[in-house]
């Protein structure tokens, strides 16, 4: 076995005394065997086809493209000893496939979303995490800026605490979705990452898991972002998300710091709109101080003043019907860790409920079914169709499909929140 790699001390090894307190650092994997083998997919997975005789077989294709890859990945600097570990049993998994290709035909309603983020569950205990991490957090908080109940609430979300953190190795899922073709370009700069990693022996090929789309560790890093973000927090010279919570929370925090987080700055905060209030400046493109939605009639929930935000903007996740929130950058940074209005939301509420703070007080209109991907369609065809621009219909929301719907809104003279209804399906058809 080689001898692994070490990094140099770096200033992230203060960290850990504090957290190493608490919890145990993940060891050394034994590396994996090089004995030349490509495993094929186990017979229960595969889906028997007819070819011709001389036809390649898919297993023989897929053989073929992890070669030309590893000429690929040589020629950038990936070592043989590398290629082997982790192709030497590198396999087709048919799954990563079906659920790339895979169009849900339903969507869920946010208050679905988060009534399942934001469970009792899951509050009681995050709130258990995040006093157990709460005394060994403050340098995080010092380096980072990044409050703890927000590294807490995403390692929640991402894998329910470090309970599960995805089974499809991360080479067989980058190779699988490389060779199936649909996002190939992506793929393989995200399999060049990953072995990048192995050759630093962060990891080994066996702990290197997560989930279909090649996310790792618990807090879902893709293998880019892991080599630009990922810390060495324990000291012991590898950046282990998979088993070292020190590494986990720092690696998490400086993401987020790096992606813009404002210190001292809230993600956000429900609010109350006042009467006549034009929905359509419900928009994250339109921005403004917290002092200008004061002046405006926006106000807090309790009365007090609005968090000061530089460039607050209103969302209304479930259209003028539905609860209202201010946010703000931090809000937007949230969106780069995972671009879902739902996602950031409910990162924002649980590390709010993680900390005592109230949760959704405005009622959610639960009557209001969400419309699925075929009756979104329906409807962009039907705006488009009666001259109002929606975009190419593709049964995805999107901001031209918004603007087309507020567009529509108005010409009836109902709150031009471009939120997709059935009562608005029925009224275009």
């Amino acid at each position: 076995m080689q001898t692994p790699f070490r990094f140099p001390a770096s200033g992230h090894s203060r960290l850990a005394p504090a957290l190493l307190a608490i919890f145990a650092v993940a060891g050394c994997a034994s590396a994996p065997s090089v004995t030349p083998q490509l495993t094929a997919p186990s017979t229960a997975a595969a889906t028997a086809t007819q070819t011709e005789p001389n036809e390649p077989t898919e297993n023989q294709k897929f053989a073929q493209w992890v070669a030309e890859f590893s000429t690929f990945a040589r020629a950038a600097g990936i070592e043989e000893a590398t290629l082997h570990s982790a192709f030497d049993s590198v396999r087709l998994v048919p799954r990563v496939i079906k659920l790339d290709q895979s169009q849900p035909e339903f969507t869920r309603t946010v208050w679905d979303y988060l009534d399942n983020a934001v469970s009792p569950q899951r509050i009681a205990r995050g709130q258990d995490k995040l006093l157990q991490l709460r005394p060994q957090s403050d340098a995080l908080t010092a380096r980072y800026g990044v409050p703890t109940e927000i590294l807490v609430a995403i390692w929640g979300m991402e894998s329910n605490y470090g309970g599960y953190v995805g089974d499809i190795p991360t080479i067989d899922a980058l190779a699988t979705l490389g060779f199936e073709g649909r996002r190939e370009a992506w793929a393989r700069g995200q399999l060049l990452a990953a072995l990048k990693i192995l050759q630093n022996h962060d990891i080994d090929r066996a702990q290197m898991i997560g989930s279909w789309a090649g996310a790792m560790g618990q807090t879902q890093f893709l293998p880019s972002n892991f080599l630009a973000y990922a810390v060495d927090a324990d000291g012991d010279g590898r950046r282990d998300i998979w088993g070292s919570i020190p590494d986990v929370m720092a690696s998490t925090a400086n993401f987020l710091a790096r992606s813009g987080w404002q210190a001292d700055q809230p993600w956000g905060q429900e609010v109350k709109l006042p009467p006549g209030f034009d929905y359509a400046r419900a928009d994250a493109d339109v921005r403004q101080p917290a002092s200008a939605w004061t002046s405006e009639g926006v106000q807090s929930m309790d009365r007090t003043p609005l968090p000061a935000l530089a460039d607050g903007s209103i969302l209304l996740p479930a259209g003028a019907h539905g609860p209202a929130f201010l946010v703000g950058a931090n809000f937007r940074t949230i969106l780069r860790y995972n671009n879902s209005t739902s996602y950031a939301l409910a990162v924002g509420l649980l590390a709010q409920q993680l900390t005592g703070g109230p949760a959704v007080q405005a009622r959610w209109p639960r009557d209001v079914p969400a419309l699925t991907r075929s009756q979104l369609l329906a409807l962009q065809t039907a705006l488009n169709a009666r001259g109002v621009d929606s975009g190419t219909p593709d049964g995805m929301m999107g901001p031209a499909t918004r603007d087309g719907i507020r567009n529509y809104q108005r010409s009836l003279g109902l709150p031009a929140d471009g939120y997709p209804t059935p009562d608005l399906l029925q009224r275009l058809q």
